[in-house]
């Protein structure tokens, strides 16, 4: 299974202070040597953490993969045409969240005049970059993303990550219904949102998902173990429970 750690909140505790540490790409290094497959980063329209020099640079420096998420801005979709990651990743965005808070709505994204997701995903498609929709674990969300013609769906595990242990079993059974679903339709697996060391293992194990993006678990454990052990840590518990 691929495993890609997300240093968006690197950036965060720089920003705090407009300063120039932590640095993100320096943090996404050490990632990869810890045995993360790859680095994700969200480019967001208002630029609270991640900037554009940072995915300058990570498109220079990441050794594995660069996974850049990003919302249809035509600023940020000309950025990642001329930079070209290994996939780009379109998800939602709001100015008031606090966090990415559910999938895509394609059928709202569709009806949009102009089609801008589709655009965008064919810009990038022809600059040879695959193609990956963050999506709520929805049969008719997957229905679309496969016409729409997205190499991967990210499944959205938010609600499995949220809720209580006795009450993980339904949306779990829900990401597991989703993955199945999705394979079926030819689309590649992700998944990723509010994964954690405890409750990662159950994701971990279902055999459709082929990769896991998780950030914000991860940078909050390095500032007690250092970011090396905290990526090495996470790694264990995935390879585990693809072991079982």
């Amino acid at each position: 299974m691929r495993f890609y750690v997300n240093v968006d909140h690197v950036a965060t505790l720089r920003q705090a202070r407009r300063a120039d540490e932590p640095d993100p790409v320096t943090a996404a290094t050490v990632c990869e040597q810890a045995g993360a497959n790859g680095i994700t980063v969200h480019l967001r329209e208002d630029r609270r953490h991640i900037q554009d020099e940072d995915v300058r640079r990570l498109a220079a420096s990441v050794r594995t993969v660069l996974n850049l998420e990003l919302a249809t801005s035509p600023e940020i979709v000309g950025l990642a045409a001329g930079l070209r990651p290994h996939q780009a990743t379109f998800v939602p965005e709001r100015r008031e969240e606090i966090t990415t808070e559910g999938g895509l709505d394609l059928k709202a994204e569709i009806a949009r005049p102009g089609e801008p997701l589709r655009r965008a995903m064919d810009r990038l498609r022809k600059a040879g970059i695959r193609i990956s929709l963050f999506i709520d674990p929805d049969p008719e969300a997957i229905r679309l993303a496969a016409t729409l013609g997205a190499t991967a769906v990210e499944l959205h595990t938010g609600d499995y990550a949220g809720a209580t242990v006795d009450r993980r079993p339904q949306p779990l059974a829900r990401l597991q219904r989703a993955a199945a679903l999705g394979r079926q339709a030819g689309l590649a697996i992700h998944a990723g949102h509010g994964l954690t060391y405890r409750n990662v293992q159950p994701v971990a194990a279902i055999p459709e998902v082929e990769e896991l993006n998780i950030g914000h678990s991860i940078i909050s454990r390095s500032i007690l173990t250092g970011i090396g052990p905290a990526v090495s840590e996470m790694r264990a518990l995935i390879d585990a429970a693809r072991a079982r």
